[in-house]
């Protein structure tokens, strides 16, 4: 994790780091463990199982199981029948006090990121598509909100009633559980400063304009409280959400943002994924933030829209702030770069797209009820981005699926040719240089994708 304070607007320049995998340690170790059946689970296999460790938890709807086992039974249980994929559980990262008045930031003021993708223009009130969002159901699975939520965000746009907060997982405890309304008394603030690029958000008393302002952020609590979790954790916050698709939000589009990952693809995780796209939900995650050491997953899992971080060439200058900057119109991508931190795509890693993930402002406290806002940096700013148009997406086209966004996301981008640029950044001035495998299909923008989804039905 990288820091920088500033003077003026307090700032802050954070890039997430994946966690170390898992060490399997001695052979007599007690790990947890995550398994995939090839069938429902029943009482015998259950019993099965109990011969080779302690069974935590079981996610009927998706065939899995978690575990604490010894080290040395993992090969023994990869080898039954009726397991179809076993691993250790992958590590992860990524009090209410006043209301916020507006009740949606439509009308609000435009920054550069938003302008960069097209949702706004320069000014207030300047919304350049005509979608926002209404309707529309994105989860955030993430650390929760912070305490002071709705000094920053209306009421009426965080789902409380579906809100829900898992903790647990790992070697150390195993099992799964649910934590009553924890998911609003996060001390991390990741998760409110992503819900920040989606909504938008009160800075004091200036609304600032968000991708999707009007749709309803569902906080699903998966990391703790210092951004970091489990894929076993994940994977039930994932089917979670796809349950609440098959059941009461079953007439709603519901997207899920995971600005989240690790360097490897998580048998459950997987399990979940497939399940939630099976209900409809459509899943945007971040590209990682390892550089050329390749993406993280779940981003990497080609189902999953994956975001890479971009950035603008004005984004820092002397002579303006980050809410008085213009990006030029029509898009030029001679302006735009990726970078050094965003994840490259490896091998068969699946890279989608890219979005604006370099010095983002939003809602982030260092000091607990204290209203403070940061600059952020990271694929975790970028996927919200793509999440929100995806929303605006559905809004238009609610039969919306997730290959169709993926496939018009791409088809619609702005592609970002290999190169290299100089950018000023508070450091001074910075080359960044990127090949194709950074880019993905180029920069998303939502104009571009809105303009290329099957016309909405007629209203009977």
């Amino acid at each position: 994790m990288k820091k920088s304070l500033f003077t003026g607007l307090i700032t802050l320049s954070l890039i997430l780091a994946s966690p170390p995998t898992q060490a399997a340690g001695s052979p007599d170790r007690t790990i947890g463990i995550n398994v995939v059946l090839k069938t429902d689970v029943t009482k015998t296999i259950l019993s099965q199982l109990r011969a080779y460790g302690t069974v935590r938890d079981v996610v009927a709807p998706i065939r899995a199981v978690t575990m604490q086992i010894k080290s040395s039974r993992l090969p023994l249980i990869q080898r039954l029948a009726f397991v179809a994929a076993a691993n250790p559980d992958a590590a992860r990262t990524g009090a209410p006090i006043d209301t916020v008045a507006a009740t949606d930031f439509t009308d609000g003021l435009s920054t550069w990121n938003l302008d960069a993708i097209n949702v706004t223009d320069f000014g207030f009130d300047k919304r350049q598509v005509k979608y926002d969002g209404t309707g529309i159901y994105v989860a955030v699975l993430d650390t929760g909100l912070l305490d002071s939520w709705r000094q920053y965000f209306p009421e009426e746009r965080i789902a409380e009633e579906f809100a829900i907060s898992f903790g647990g997982g790992g070697g150390e405890r195993g099992t799964v559980s649910t934590q009553p309304n924890k998911w609003e008394h996060d001390q991390d603030s990741h998760g409110t400063h992503v819900t920040s690029t989606i909504l938008g958000y009160s800075l004091g008393s200036t609304p600032i304009n968000g991708v999707a302002p009007m749709a309803t952020v569902i906080p699903v609590k998966v990391l703790n409280q210092n951004g970091s979790g489990w894929s076993s954790v994940i994977a039930r916050g994932i089917t979670y959400v796809a349950d609440l698709k098959a059941g009461p939000l079953a007439g709603y589009p519901v997207v899920i943002n995971m600005s989240l990952g690790g360097p490897v693809l998580d048998a459950v995780e997987q399990a979940a994924i497939d399940y939630a796209i099976e209900q409809g939900v459509i899943i945007v995650a971040s590209a990682g933030n390892n550089g050329a050491a390749g993406m993280g997953y779940p981003g990497a899992y080609a189902p999953v829209i994956s975001v890479a971080a971009a950035g603008w060439v004005g984004e820092w200058t002397a002579a303006g702030w980050w809410n008085a900057l213009d990006v030029a119109e029509p898009t030029r991508p001679a302006d735009f770069y990726i970078t050094d931190f965003s994840s490259r795509a490896l091998g068969d890693q699946d890279l989608d797209v890219a979005a604006p993930g370099s010095w983002i402002v939003g809602p982030y406290q260092v000091n607990s009820g204290q209203t403070s806002y940061y600059f952020l940096g990271g694929t975790s700013m970028a996927a919200p981005h793509v999440a929100g148009i995806v929303a605006l997406m559905a809004q238009k086209y609610p039969a919306l699926t997730a290959a169709l966004a993926e496939q018009i996301l791409e088809a619609s981008a702005i592609p970002l040719a290999p190169g290299c640029l100089t950018v000023n950044t508070p450091y001074g001035l910075t080359e960044y240089c990127w090949e194709a495998d950074a880019t993905g299909a180029g920069l998303a923008t939502a104009d571009a994708a809105l303009d290329l989804m099957p016309k909405p039905p007629a209203t009977p």
